[in-house]
């Protein structure tokens, strides 16, 4: 991502040149635009970056197309955030399975391309997936902030490092979303839900994360609602941020 300043008018790509490059998104561009101003959020450029839950309890949603349609989401929103037009995205397990990125230009049928070269689904380490968001961040040399949605389905092998690591991470300009596919009231989800509650300032500068469960077939929430979800706690955490010299 350029380095910009965090605010400026209008979209980062324009609609004329998602119509351009990729036409399919037109409808997820226009729906993330109207919650990003429903949330005050028009004009502000952040770094976008999609961690995907490649652990083995995953596996219907590849093939359902549930990833794929979830990463066309993110990268509609991306587009009014980030004038590169690619997000970064992050395939986690047992370990890191592949950091790669999705573009407007490429972006049909690009999950099952990347999935398609990878190994074994493993179990489900948050912690490594967040290490390695936080190196491509540090290495981009970009100092806008970032807003990272993370995807999983259940909780992760090691609480503690999960916690530890985004306890740590508050004080980067990195905003985490989790996002939860599974039932709503699905206990795999409990550790997220405390994870979102952690402590703050005794455990972390600012609160830096969010969640929210998409429901066990994703593919049916609202895009709008979607979009709403997913910017909500957003601006609250860049207010907290830029207050405390995390955002400049």
């Amino acid at each position: 991502m350029a380095d910009i300043p965090s605010t400026t008018t209008g979209p980062a790509i324009s609609l004329t040149k998602v119509r351009e490059r990729a036409p399919a998104l037109v409808s997820l561009y226009k729906s993330a635009e109207a919650s990003l101003e429903r949330h005050g959020m028009s004009g502000e450029r952040a770094a976008v970056y999609l961690v995907l839950d490649y652990s083995g309890s995953m596996r219907r949603y590849y093939k359902d197309g549930s990833m794929q349609a979830f990463a066309d989401r993110v990268l509609g929103l991306s587009a009014h955030l980030d004038d590169d037009g690619r997000v970064p995205v992050v395939f986690f397990s047992t370990g890191i399975d592949a950091v790669d990125e999705i573009a407007l230009d490429d972006h049909q049928g690009r999950v099952a391309a990347i999935v398609a070269g990878l190994g074994h689904m493993g179990k489900t380490s948050y912690h490594l997936a967040m290490d390695a968001v936080i190196d491509h961040y540090l290495d981009s040399g970009s100092t806008a902030p970032a807003l990272v949605v993370f995807q999983t389905d259940g909780g992760p092998v090691s609480r503690h490092a999960a916690e530890t690591y985004l306890c740590k991470a508050a004080k980067l300009p990195l905003f985490w979303q989790f996002v939860g596919f599974g039932g709503k009231r699905d206990s795999q989800f409990d550790f997220l839900r405390r994870l979102d509650e952690l402590a703050v300032p005794d455990r972390r500068a600012v609160d830096n994360a969010g969640f929210f469960p998409a429901g066990r077939d994703p593919r049916t929430m609202p895009d709008a609602e979607l979009y709403d979800r997913l910017v909500a706690e957003y601006p609250h955490w860049l207010t907290a941020a830029r207050a405390a010299g995390i955002v400049h």
